[in-house]
């Protein structure tokens, strides 16, 4: 099974790639109504009522990201002012996670509260494991094993989240009509490569997760 480490590290790559170079062709987009991706995410979230929750620009390209702890849609430098159709499919999935967030929508709830879990088990199981290997203590090896899994649990919770803030997007600038015609088309394909990375991790996860629970039963 060696092709795996292969795999694990080329998926995440290509994924990544496809994103970068389909935002790339439609952050060049121009939209024709002319409206920039910070003054549409405001506007969205205005009208499902979160006045409180704010529009900022991050530092990066495609580091944006909704911060439910500050209650901050986080719109990287390459998308912020742009008024291109990648730009604002993308503000408005970010905005889709803020409702979500403000309506309880379950799984950002679940996902909030193992997040501190994850974010501990993610770096330890590594060393856990080599430890029981090391050592020959299977006991340790299962218990990297369980803490790894807390991980695969976390991203097969993310999938259907960024799934979901993905449609809310898609029907928001369609019904609204900030693109139009083609540039729909345009803001879905962007969609749909950013998913697919969070698709590949989780494939990539569950392999591992296989891998190691075939190598511990051993």
């Amino acid at each position: 099974m060696d092709y795996l480490w292969f795999l694990i590290i080329l998926a995440p790559l290509a994924a990544a790639g496809l994103v970068k170079a389909t935002f790339a062709k439609y952050n060049k987009v121009q939209t024709r109504g002319g409206r920039n991706a910070a003054d549409i995410a405001r506007e969205i979230l205005d009208a499902n009522g979160l006045h409180h929750v704010q529009v900022v620009e991050h530092p990066g390209n495609l580091t944006d990201h909704y911060d439910p702890r500050s209650q901050t849609v986080a719109l990287s430098n390459s998308v912020y002012r742009s008024v291109a159709v990648g730009a604002i499919a993308v503000a408005a999935h970010e905005v889709g996670h803020a409702i979500q967030h403000a309506t309880e929508y379950t799984p950002i709830k679940i996902r909030t509260s193992i997040f501190p879990l994850v974010n501990i088990t993610s770096r330890v199981w590594i060393f856990v494991l080599l430890a029981g290997f090391m050592f020959e203590m299977m006991n340790l090896v299962w218990i990297a094993i369980l803490l790894f899994s807390f991980g695969v649990l976390f991203q097969l919770i993310t999938l259907p989240l960024e799934i979901d803030a993905s449609s809310r997007a898609m029907k928001t600038i369609t019904e609204n009509g900030y693109l139009v015609g083609d540039e729909i088309d345009g803001a879905r394909k962007t969609l749909t490569a950013a998913a697919f990375t969070y698709f590949v991790a989780l494939v990539i996860s569950v392999l591992q997760l296989l891998r190691l629970l075939s190598n511990a039963r051993r």
